[in-house]
């Protein structure tokens, strides 16, 4: 494909919308006999366009107020179309589409600029072919939603699964939140290493104001990603094409906005800058607390273009995360309508922690002819994290009164159990990453072949201080694992007293590693049917050195292939498969076991990959749609066993497992209304493993059921008011059980996730261009509604000890309940 001009998949836009399930499966077989052109016309703010004249030299239509427009023409031969319009430069574009093709184009028309040549698109879609999932920026930067970042929309994806609204952390089709890679211009992203609550994480890195293209594969993908066992999400910010800045307000904070190009436009600037607090989500749940949480960032990336062949880029980042936290009570009812008991807590003491990353990378791109592309990344990320607590909770246990006559009714009658808890933490971490990378792409024809070198040091500081004491009725709780039976308070422990839990342990460590890659890609025809197929092979090799400690160097190997069909006989359908060895060696995270030492010799884990999919492209309404499906299995060997409490993993750290993965996911996606892109998914999911040998039981990720929906909308007499239905289900996975339990004896599974959110925008001004007497060019009024039917979700529980009955209760600890919010948004 070759594209002069700026692409934008999607624009939201809205329309009153009512059919049922049975009507869209009843049109499944609708599709036009000639191929299909639709799409949104925008200006380079991202506006839609009315009345653009889009023409062939036999046929012809204009776009709507939204935008949006549709034109059948001729398959299986090149068709140029002529985009026009009074105020804005034309454009042609050529398109060579196959018969009952349905292709979305979305031009952007440029304000007094020259278009640089025509547009010429050939059928074949690199990447529905490969199993990627693209997401239009606009539906990023338009559909925030209670998480600050795009993991708001992953979210409703199938085999994604994110049961906490507080993190942007996520699961892919049973792997566990580092399985993941996150990638921007090229640039691989790392996740948090002390995190353990989602309210502490703040925002995620990827800046939605600042996206221009979003891929996401949910496994399968090509060797020229890294090596980790799960997903890829490659984000690769726009250039910008003229002077702007926007600006959105919110009671959840503020994000800010600056692009500009030089005269010669030679240098481009694009910044963004965030602050987020956390305190209207944190203040919903059952815990009154003094929560002052301060989460900012700022992002830039400057790119140089000094001639054809030369270009230059940085990107860099800067992130401080302050989080302080004090509770003072907790009222938690719970139990059974017959049997209600009232957990009250109060605490003493607070938690201070504070975050601070810094990410900076620079780029050479040398191309010296069209065939021939060369690119070199040198990347620093550096994060320095402390985690300082000291809280005491003093809870009592209690019956409630459930007589609806009494003057007491929902007061405790019954005082159960009395106790109290006090939890120390003295953590820190200093972690230095550095790597150097040299990529190179040579194409030719229909083929094209792609290679890569890389080199990473790793550092890392950690120390890690933590202990518990329980005491319960006056009497200090031993560590479970001590093999010593506490019959108190009927006989008194004449043991030491010792903390419920105790890690201190400071580790210095350093790992080094060589990673390279080479694939070869081929798109073209054979026989009249449109194929196309990757091989690439990876090799990594790392060696983890840990002072006054262990050293180990280890290599591992790996190949993966993908390959698509378009049958030339059913070209409405593309069938593709995928199949490799997915290896991730050990981050340092994994390195650690559960009393915090680093275990230098961990293996790498394995995962056997294959992926069969199907991409249906049909029309209905006469709009367009498409459904795809997937089906997976994983073998898993070399597994590293861990437990999972909110958003904080521990690993065993010995590669005593083996287990798989296996499951559907579906997904329905298209224009149920004029102009916009909603979708529905359905995923299944069954991931189970064997550890040490003892039987197959339910991994922490065993996410059997998900369903996701994104949906919008707009009123028709009144199309500056949209909205959008950010809708989730999720069963329960396994999970809730106290951090010393024996997965084998305790399988129980946390309550189901169920979430809709709500979002309400009136465009107040949109005005193509600014005036003289205002730079404004457009102004939006936001509200929205989170989590509309107040469910209450939970993600742990807190385990309260009874010394009499010598009972344990599992008290949930409640995620956030419905919250208003209410946003300001302008661009000038």
């Amino acid at each position: 494909m070759k594209v002069s001009s700026t692409v934008n998949k999607g624009f939201p836009n809205i329309r009153v919308f009512s059919v049922t399930l049975c009507c869209i499966l009843f049109s499944l077989g609708l599709m036009a006999q000639n191929a299909v052109l639709t799409g949104v016309i925008l200006d380079t703010n991202n506006r839609p366009i009315t009345d653009v004249n889009i023409s062939t030299t036999n046929d012809g239509t204009t776009s709507n107020s939204n935008g949006f427009y549709l034109l059948e023409i001729p398959s299986n031969q090149n068709v140029s179309v002529t985009f026009t319009h009074l105020s804005f430069e034309g454009l042609i574009a050529t398109f060579n589409l196959t018969a009952n093709e349905s292709f979305e184009f979305n031009p952007v028309l440029q304000d007094n600029l020259e278009q640089i040549a025509p547009v010429v698109i050939n059928r074949t879609n690199r990447d529905r072919a490969e199993g990627i999932i693209t997401i239009a920026p606009a539906i990023l930067r338009t559909i925030k939603g209670a998480q600050p970042g795009v993991e708001n929309i992953l979210k409703t994806l199938p085999g994604v699964s994110i049961s906490n609204e507080l993190s942007t952390q996520y699961n892919v089709r049973g792997g566990n939140f580092d399985e993941n890679l996150v990638y921007v211009n090229g640039i691989e992203i790392y996740r948090p290493f002390l995190i353990r609550s989602g309210q502490q994480e703040g925002l995620s890195f990827v800046n939605s104001n600042l996206v221009n293209n979003l891929k996401f594969s949910a496994g399968g993908f090509q060797a020229k990603y890294g090596d980790k066992m799960s997903s890829v999400l490659d984000i690769e910010y726009r250039k910008p094409s003229s002077n702007a800045a926007s600006v959105d307000l919110s009671l959840l904070g503020f994000s800010a906005t600056l692009e500009g190009v030089s005269a010669n436009d030679k240098w481009s600037v694009l910044t963004g800058i965030r602050y987020r607090n956390n305190s209207l989500l944190v203040n919903s749940q059952d815990i009154e607390t003094n929560f002052k949480p301060a989460f900012g960032d700022l992002q830039l990336l400057l790119t140089y273009r000094a001639n054809r062949k030369w270009s230059y880029g940085f990107l860099g980042n800067a992130s401080l995360n302050a989080y302080h936290y004090e509770p003072k009570s907790r009222e938690t009812n719970f139990g059974t309508i017959d049997q209600p008991i009232a957990l009250r807590v109060l605490y003493e003491g607070r938690e201070k922690d504070r975050y601070q990353t810094l990410n900076s990378a620079f780029t050479v791109n040398f191309k010296p002819n069209s065939k021939l592309h060369f690119n070199a990344i040198g990347s620093i990320f550096h994060t320095v994290e402390q985690e300082y607590f000291d809280i005491l909770a003093q809870y009592s246990l209690g019956e409630v009164n459930s007589n609806i006559g009494d003057e007491d009714f929902g007061d405790v009658s019954f005082v159960q159990a009395i106790g109290s808890q006090l939890n120390h933490g003295r953590n820190d971490l200093d972690a230095l990453i550095a790597s150097a990378e040299v990529k190179g792409e040579y194409k030719r024809n229909q083929h094209v072949w792609s290679w890569s070198a890389k080199y990473n040091r790793e550092d890392i500081r950690d120390r890690l201080v933590e202990w518990e004491v329980i005491d319960s009725a006056g009497f200090s709780i031993h560590p479970p694992d001590l093999g010593v039976f506490q019959n108190q308070p009927y006989q008194p422990s004449v043991g030491p007293l010792i903390p419920f839990k105790n890690v201190r342990v400071t580790q210095f460590v350093t790992i080094d590693r060589i990673q390279a890659y080479a694939q070869y890609s081929y798109k073209g025809e054979v026989n009249g049917n449109e194929i196309f197929a990757n091989i690439g092979t990876r090799v990594h090799s790392w060696q983890v050195n840990v002072k006054d400690g262990l050293s180990n160097k280890q290599h591992v190997w790996s190949l993966r292939g993908q390959f698509a069909l378009k049958p030339k006989n059913h070209s409405s359908m593309l069938w593709r498969f995928g199949a490799g060895i997915y290896y991730q060696p050990p981050f340092y995270r994994e390195l650690r076991n559960i009393e915090g030492q680093v275990v230098a010799n961990v293996d790498a884990q394995r995962s056997l990959h294959a992926v069969l999919g199907n991409t249906y492209s049909f029309e209905m309404w006469n709009r367009p749609f498409k459904f795809n499906s997937e089906l997976y299995y994983k073998k898993l060997d070399n597994l590293n066993p861990y437990t999972v409490e909110n958003v904080r993993i521990r690993y065993a750290a010995n590669n005593s497992s083996q287990g798989y993965a296996y499951g559907l996911d579906l997904r329905l996606n298209g224009e149920f209304v004029p102009g916009t892109e909603s979708w529905f998914s359905f995923g299944y999911l069954k991931t189970e493993e064997n550890i040490s040998n003892r039987g197959y039981i339910a991994r922490p990720t065993d996410q059997r059921l998900k369903f996701g929906v994104l949906f919008q909308d707009y009123v028709p007499n009144m199309p500056n008011l949209k909205m959008y239905l950010n809708l989730v289900y999720q069963t329960g996975v396994p999970g809730g059980s106290p951090s010393y339990a024996d997965a084998y004896q305790y399988q129980n599974r946390l309550p189901d996730y169920k979430r809709a959110d709500l979002g309400l925008t009136y465009s107040m001004i949109q005005n193509s261009k600014p005036t003289r007497t205002s730079l404004l060019k457009t102004l939006n009024l936001g509200l929205e509604l989170f989590n509309i039917f107040n469910v209450q979700n939970s993600i742990t529980n807190t385990w309260v000890r009874d010394s009499y009955s010598k009972l344990q209760y599992a008290i949930p600890n409640y995620l956030t309940s419905r919250i208003i919010n209410f946003r300001v948004g302008a661009s000038f």
